[in-house]
């Protein structure tokens, strides 16, 4: 087993981030990916880093032979790369991603008895997307436990980078539509509305936003977390007027079918976005709980840009997998592994 942390998808706004914050705190990292031009750049910008180039199976094999102590994953659509990546870990090497797809997450928690018997650990969400919210949720059930209803919206604010969406992004965005809405009602997963259940918020810096059902890995992750009886989890990142009821259930039904998907893959991944600053101040996790009396509280939680806060998420996970001998092992998302206090050690604010 080597000490080495190999990160997947290394040029990627996220893998990079990533890369320069393990590698200002020393670690030794093998920099993962098909752009062979990008990985030497950034190789070269960070000073001392190796790469490994090639399409994910010829990767998946060098990882195998390599044995890092962690591999961090932020190649989408994640339905289709996490189960392959973590069966393509060895004993002892433990695993990371920033999934928030359904699929990513049943099939890393289907692995969690192969990870205990491998003495590895495999950490499924680490990003902005389920953090901010199972953290909030963590924090709010250690205070009050037992909550029968459970809401979380997920509101990210973010610098966007001039460039091209990628097919991985444009995957995962088309891969968590085909299925519609999800959320839990009598301890069940079941269909909703995609796009459905709009709700107003203010935000506590007085920003207004709208949030809607989205289908997400914030949806098990405060499942599991609270295990109240009915959850449901939403996001600001989808439209949500009166159009969008129309599209977007237009749009899942095409991408149930393979050939226009992979057409609709090609068409959004060559999107270019053009350069913008955060929309608001803040990110937030936001939580609404209600209890079988009828008491109803709610809790924020603060975070700064959510791509730069999924990088830092990430790459603490990572440093600590990588530096603790006696990490549980098993899957887990990064509260239940680490327990709300991780985003505090990052920066964030609970306002409860």
């Amino acid at each position: 087993m080597s000490d080495q942390i190999w990160i997947l998808g290394a040029t990627g706004r996220s893998g990079r981030g990533i890369a320069e914050l393990l590698h200002a705190t020393g670690h030794k990292l093998v920099l993962a990916g098909r752009n062979a031009s990008g990985l030497r750049a950034l190789a070269d910008r960070l000073g001392s880093a190796d790469t490994a180039t090639g399409p994910l199976d010829s990767l998946l094999a060098q990882l195998r032979d390599a044995a890092p102590a962690v591999v961090v994953n932020t190649v989408g659509p994640f339905a289709r790369t996490s189960a392959r990546v973590i069966e393509a870990c060895p004993p002892g090497t433990h695993y990371v991603d920033i999934a928030n797809e359904i699929p990513a997450f049943e099939q890393a928690f289907d692995q969690h008895s192969s990870a205990v018997g491998r003495g590895s650990t495999i950490v499924t969400g680490a990003g902005f997307g389920v953090l901010a919210t199972e953290s909030l949720v963590a924090q709010m059930c250690a205070r009050w436990p037992g909550p029968a209803r459970v809401r979380v919206d997920a509101i990210a604010s973010l610098a966007i980078e001039e460039g091209v969406i990628g097919s991985a992004l444009a995957g995962s965005i088309l891969d968590g539509l085909p299925d519609g809405g999800r959320q839990v009602e009598q301890g069940r997963l079941v269909r909703a509305g995609l796009a459905g259940q709009r709700q107003r918020l203010t935000t506590p810096d007085g920003d207004p936003v709208t949030t809607s059902l989205l289908p997400s890995g914030d949806l098990l992750a405060a499942w599991r977390t609270s295990g109240a009886g009915a959850v449901v989890s939403g996001s600001a990142m989808l439209p949500s007027g009166p159009s969008a009821r129309v599209l977007l259930p237009a749009v899942s039904l095409l991408a149930r079918v393979s050939v226009l998907r992979r057409f609709a893959i090609d068409r959004l991944a060559a999107v270019r976005t053009r350069p913008r600053e955060m929309e608001r101040r803040s990110s937030w996790g936001h939580c609404a709980m209600e209890w079988p009396d009828g008491t109803r509280r709610e809790g924020w939680l603060r975070l700064g840009d959510a791509g730069d806060f999924t990088s830092a998420a990430t790459a603490e996970v990572a440093r600590r997998l990588a530096g603790q001998e006696d990490v549980a092992t098993g899957a887990y998302t990064p509260a239940a592994l680490f327990g709300p206090s991780l985003v505090v050690d990052l920066g964030g604010e609970f306002i409860l």
